[in-house]
């Protein structure tokens, strides 16, 4: 069993007795679908609305060669200076590069996942850079050391409380548990952080390949300080994030706020197209953008799972989860958790080290459900679990295969397991919970379901 494994089984052990911490994520979640349910109804159809979003992001991945051409092109045409990384130690070298170009020491940064993907931060500290981050949520789990519990609410799974106390102590300043004292609390701390910034550092939401600009949506308006105050702004996005047209914003924006957070529009939308241009008044004076590839193409390559780069990073799938909802976003020891993370993680770091994630899952289908570029999220998750056996299974796992392969094509063997079950159901009630008992990790917290004494074929026989 690989460390990996442990990890994930130990911390999910630990988080689905935690019924406090259960309870705060159930309470985060309770009103979403009631909320998001309500913001759908405003698309003239939302299904039809799906199926644009799917066959757009089809037409992007299908031809991502053209669009980054494309995109590159336009970006350089307005002194955008554009990188290509392959990989995440390829990034991390350009962006620490680059600051180390500009004698850069203090680098501010809006929400980045694909920089949580390359372990940036960690990178750039070692490297002796001060990096701050100013998304509220992930300015949060910064100061707890922890990495983000949610693609979207990176800080979920604390109270008002708690945050209050880690402000108290790390900060020195909370006058209470109030959200818009604690927010007032994070801003004072942050105005001065963007104007002593050397850097600002960016993800990016969308890249729109027809007119050559990056798209960034937020609640905060962190974003647009972070862009607009130091004089280099770094922007880090992974490949797949290319549109086509610059009209498919009018989808897919309206859409990312209506999954992810049941908003009818995300509050700021900025489109970047380039750096600061003669006779403007704002904006970065220099503007450097890394293109993340990181086994995106691997995933490219293979035609049945090449749509879940399709993901727009809502969160939705994550939010509907019963999985998410009982381990909780840590549990999974990966940046991108929940249904998508366990789709697109095996792909990302290593099918044999990560295919855990994809057998944590219940097959309920709600995240292909709620995914609003139609990615076949579960069934994905079916075709890792057949790669990862098929390709390098651990030897009981084979043998368990083999062993229920002969059992299922054989008729008698098939029947005689059912006698058998049969017989020992009084002797499993005996040892229920104890050494003895082969169903130990799943009697221990439920019953196993009784037999049926007839069973459909046996009913069917006997029917008139």
């Amino acid at each position: 069993m690989s460390s990996f494994v442990s990890q994930f089984k130990a911390a999910a052990s630990v988080k689905t007795a935690d019924l406090r911490h259960r309870q705060v994520i159930r309470t985060a979640l309770r009103s979403y679908e009631v909320v998001r349910d309500k913001r759908k109804a405003a698309f003239q159809s939302w299904e039809s609305a799906r199926q644009a979003a799917a066959e757009t992001k089809w037409e992007a991945v299908n031809h991502l060669d053209t669009h980054l051409e494309a995109l590159t092109a336009k970006l350089e045409a307005r002194g955008t200076k554009v990188h290509w990384a392959s990989n995440a130690a390829q990034a991390r070298e350009i962006i620490t590069q680059i600051l180390r170009d500009k004698k850069a020491r203090s680098i501010i940064k809006s929400k980045a996942m694909t920089s949580e993907e390359i372990h940036l931060n960690d990178a750039l500290e070692a490297a002796g850079f001060t990096v701050v981050e100013s998304d509220l949520g992930e300015f949060i789990v910064q100061l707890r050391h922890e990495p983000p519990y949610h693609i979207v609410f990176p800080s979920m799974h604390l109270t008002r409380g708690e945050i209050k106390d880690l402000f108290q102590k790390e900060l020195g300043d909370a006058p209470s548990d109030s959200p818009e004292d604690l927010t007032m609390v994070a801003r004072r701390v942050m105005r001065q952080k963007y104007l002593t910034a050397d850097v600002g550092f960016t993800g990016a939401n969308f890249a729109i390949a027809e007119t050559g600009m990056i798209s960034i949506t937020e609640n905060e308006g962190n974003a647009r300080l972070t862009a607009a105050l130091p004089k280099t702004m770094v922007t880090l996005l992974g490949i797949e994030k290319v549109l086509p047209k610059f009209a498919d914003l009018a989808l897919f924006l309206p859409m990312l706020a209506t999954a992810g957070a049941g908003q009818p529009m995300t509050c700021y939308n900025t489109m970047y197209s380039g750096p600061r241009q003669p006779g403007e008044v704002d904006g970065p004076e220099e503007w450097h953008v890394v293109l993340l590839d990181n086994r995106r193409t691997e995933l490219l390559a293979d035609p049945e799972q090449r749509d879940a780069l399709h993901c727009i990073r809502c969160g939705a799938c994550l939010n509907v989860c019963p999985i998410f909802r009982n381990v909780g976003g840590h549990t999974y020891g990966t940046t991108y958790s929940g249904p998508v993370g366990s789709v697109i993680t095996p792909h990302l770091r290593g099918l044999q080290d990560w295919k855990h994630l994809s057998n944590a899952s219940s097959l309920c289908g709600a995240c292909t459900e709620a995914c609003p570029v139609k990615i076949d999220l579960h069934h994905h998750l079916l075709h890792n679990r057949r790669n990862a056996s098929t390709n390098e299974p651990a030897f009981f796992e084979r043998l368990s295969y083999q062993a229920f392969g002969l059992l299922a094509n054989e008729p008698g063997l098939w029947w005689l397991a059912k006698k058998i079950g049969w017989l020992t159901q009084p002797l499993q009630k005996l040892v229920k919970g104890s050494a003895l008992d082969p169903a130990k990790a799943w009697t221990k917290t439920r019953d196993l379901p009784p037999l049926p004494q007839e069973t459909f074929k046996d009913w069917w026989k006997n029917r008139k």
